[in-house]
């Protein structure tokens, strides 16, 4: 009890020194931007017709505390995420960065959570049966599959489903709330009909992840099946399905575990991309607008620590599930 504990306070120490470094970086990334928030802020307001003065700009800065040395800064910045959960404030929109992220990162992390779960659901299954099958036709059939979605990107997915719901239902399937529910309040109606039209950017959110995992069990499995463990069990007399779930596919999990929060990142990675071609009014979408269009970097810089911590957050579950799996896990970290 006394060495898990242990293991778990290494890990909790490794995660938060991990968001402290991913939050100095986000925080340079965004004051390496050119001009910084005051500037761009005051020059908004030049284009809605105001008179602009290089004291305006002074005020501002002085108002937004950009005086401060940097460090001071950051320290504040990341004490507010921490402590108080505050995310800082919008650059252009001047209102708290939660306030215009709430709703649309919970639905981001929902999509992602749903490609997750449905890209293990099919994966580990179907790299188990592939690897059982090994040289049939069934485990090629598979096989093609797989790498049929690791050559098609989630986008261009996206637009081939788009395009057939189009010519054949007259329906593009974009968007993540019919009309009615658009801009209502949450609500038992309004979450079934978010199901609805969820489904699609999960099944396009987890096609990539499904097939690198289908690749990576199919081979775990594989390379375990070959292992004297294996050959020992049936000698003793064990077959079929009975032997493969209880030795090699035991073994073999492990890894996959360990894989689930390089997937929720990979997920991440695209969920801007796909929110722009399905119509998604999410955090990725939001993301996107902030670092392509309005350029406000505080609430793209935001965004980006949220879903980091999402991340690491599950990289750190992942950890504690393989040490009370595995207990080689821990007593390796330690030694």
């Amino acid at each position: 009890m006394v060495a898990f504990a242990r293991f778990l306070a290494i890990r909790f120490a490794s995660a938060m020194a991990t968001m402290l470094l991913v939050s100095l970086i986000v925080f340079s990334l965004m004051e390496l931007v050119p001009g910084n928030c005051a500037e761009r802020y005051i020059a908004y307001k030049a284009t809605q017709g105001f008179v602009v003065t290089d004291a305006d700009i002074r005020a501002e800065e002085i108002r937004m505390g950009l005086d401060r040395p940097y460090l001071v800064r950051w320290l504040d910045w990341i004490s507010g995420v921490f402590f108080r959960f505050e995310l800082g404030e919008s650059c252009l929109w001047r209102v708290d960065v939660g306030q215009l992220i709430g709703d649309k990162l919970l639905i981001s992390l929902a999509l992602a959570g749903g490609a997750l779960v449905l890209t293990y659901l099919v994966s580990v299954p179907v790299g188990i049966a592939s690897a059982a099958l090994r040289g049939g036709w069934l485990d090629g059939s598979l096989r093609i599959l797989s790498y049929l979605g690791l050559a098609l990107p989630n986008f261009l997915l996206a637009l081939a489903i788009m395009l057939a719901s189009t010519i054949w239902f007259g329906d593009t399937l974009t968007g993540l709330f019919s009309e009615e529910f658009r801009d209502a309040p949450w609500s038992w109606a309004r979450f079934l009909d978010f199901l609805s039209n969820a489904w699609l950017p999960i099944v396009i959110l987890g096609w990539s992840a499904m097939a690198i995992q289908i690749q990576t069990v199919r081979a775990l499995m594989s390379d375990e099946q070959g292992k004297l463990y294996v050959t020992a069990a049936r000698a003793r007399g064990l077959s079929g399905w009975r032997l493969l779930l209880r030795y090699p596919a035991r073994h073999a999990l492990g890894p996959v575990v360990n894989s689930v929060g390089f997937d929720l990142n990979r997920i991440f990675n695209d969920l801007p991309i796909v929110a722009a071609v399905l119509i998604l009014t999410e955090a990725g979408a939001l993301l996107l607008e902030a670092l392509a269009r309005s350029n406000d970097q505080q609430l793209a810089g935001a965004i980006i620590l949220a879903m980091t911590l999402a991340i690491v957050a599950l990289n750190f579950v992942t950890d504690i599930i393989l040490a009370v799996i595995d207990p080689r896990i821990r007593k390796g970290f330690l030694a």
